[in-house]
């Protein structure tokens, strides 16, 4: 197989699993009000349904890079590939909450290894001059499958029922597969070939950040904040123990050494803790509060991956000309004065003013995401928790889950204006003239 050939498969690869897997990120936010009412379960489990994914792509997502490094990229992501296509399967067949979210925790683990190795195969297959343009081309590919998510999946939920959500990845999962079987047979990319996995840091870092999410959905018991500290404790121990070992899975020591990249991820963690809960807050806003159909809240939501895909290029095309933190700072403050409007939502809300909303978050989330998703649904965990509980989100705990709703878009919107600081603070990235 030539050279030729192999980039080209590779990217089709990468763009087609950039493609599915924010898909069903986004897409699964309009489903989960019918799955919570045909599987009649509490507002708490049903964020699990989401969390679970996220979860587990979070705790795996830092050991298989590593992994992939010393053993292969390709095998890594062919073994992800493999996975995410299965669970879809076995998601689309689940016959309780329970089942679903194991099922999620195993296709969250599976997108990890393909996050993990994705972009990272471009880069081993395609010269330097040329990884600007193909990697434009896979960013995109995440955009439009972030922009089809919530419009296919309010369109598949309502006329071919939330499980359709999961089996229309299966095709694109058996093509990946078998373009890699048969297209990418040659080369294996390692970047660390010898080094040895550092597995004690790896499972210091699985649990704390297990232990700290549980924790957080449990509440208010008492063994919640045991949980929490549990994780906090566990986190630092991991930092301190990345900082002597040999061959860390994490270069902790970045942040130390680095004030603009530790400051650029602080600002991108709260940036995305402040925005990437707001599909899942509002699909239960719209069909239980306004009404609206799963196909039409796919609409309205559509609005925010819309403005991202629209105006991604140009922030990046901006930032090669004027400082990068600018620009980026400007698309938090923008996505602080998208999501303030949203705190004051109730059930006579106008359809256009939750719209504008989301237009001017989707701006200011491309400014800052071109330049420059877990946290953000452990808050709405805890919010849940707090305010509905146990209970199945029915017309009598309307008024709890409209007080969620508002409660944590103040938070977000706090999030967002520390965020503008830090974002600041980074530090020039160019040198003055």
């Amino acid at each position: 197989m030539n050279d030729r050939a192999a980039r080209l498969t590779a990217l089709t690869i990468a763009s087609l699993s950039s493609f599915i897997t924010p898909f069903m990120i986004s897409s699964i936010n309009i489903a989960l009000p019918v799955i919570g009412k045909e599987f009649k379960t509490d507002a708490v489990v049903l964020s699990w349904v989401a969390t679970s994914y996220l979860l587990a792509a979070a705790v795996s997502l830092v050991p298989f890079g590593k992994l992939a490094d010393i053993y292969g990229r390709k095998k890594i992501y062919m073994i992800g590939i493999i996975i995410f296509t299965l669970t879809s399967f076995f998601s689309a067949v689940s016959v309780s909450a329970p089942m679903l979210i194991v099922i999620r925790i195993f296709q969250g683990a599976g997108s990890a290894m393909i996050y993990a190795t994705g972009i990272a195969i471009l880069s081993s297959v395609y010269p330097v001059q040329d990884r600007g343009r193909v990697f434009g081309i896979a960013v995109g590919a995440t955009y439009i499958g972030l922009s089809c998510g919530p419009f296919f999946g309010g369109f598949l939920t309502q006329h071919l029922g939330w499980r359709s959500i999961f089996l229309v990845n299966i095709p694109f999962g058996v093509l990946i597969i078998l373009l890699i079987a048969f297209k990418l047979k040659s080369g294996e990319w390692k970047g660390a070939e010898g080094q040895k996995f550092d597995l004690t840091g790896s499972i210091i870092y699985g649990t704390a950040i297990f232990a700290f999410m549980f924790g957080i959905s449990i509440l208010p018991e008492a063994m919640s904040v045991i949980l929490m500290l549990t994780g906090a404790a566990g986190l630092a121990a991991f930092v301190k123990w990345e900082l002597v070992v040999a061959s860390p899975v994490f270069e902790v020591s970045l942040f130390v050494t680095n004030r603009t990249y530790a400051f650029s991820c602080l600002a991108a963690l709260i940036n995305y803790s402040a925005t990437f809960a707001v599909g899942f807050l509002l699909s239960f806003y719209l069909q239980d509060i306004k009404g609206l159909s799963p196909e039409l809240t796919g609409v309205v939501l559509v609005s925010t991956p819309i403005m991202m895909a629209v105006f991604s290029p140009f922030a990046g095309r901006l930032s090669d000309r004027v400082e990068p933190r600018v620009i980026a700072t400007m698309g938090m403050g923008l996505t602080t004065l998208g999501l303030v409007p949203l705190i004051v939502l109730n059930n006579r809300t106008a359809l256009a003013y939750i719209i504008v909303s989301l237009m001017i978050l989707g701006f200011g989330f491309a400014l800052f995401s071109s330049p420059n998703m877990n946290a953000s649904m452990g808050i709405v965990t805890l919010i849940f928790s707090l305010f509905i509980g146990r209970a199945q989100i029915t017309p009598q705990y309307y008024p709890q889950l409209i007080k969620s709703v508002r409660v944590a878009f103040i938070v977000f919107s706090a999030f967002c204006a520390g965020g503008i600081f830090f974002s600041l603070y980074r530090g020039r990235i160019r040198p003055t003239d």
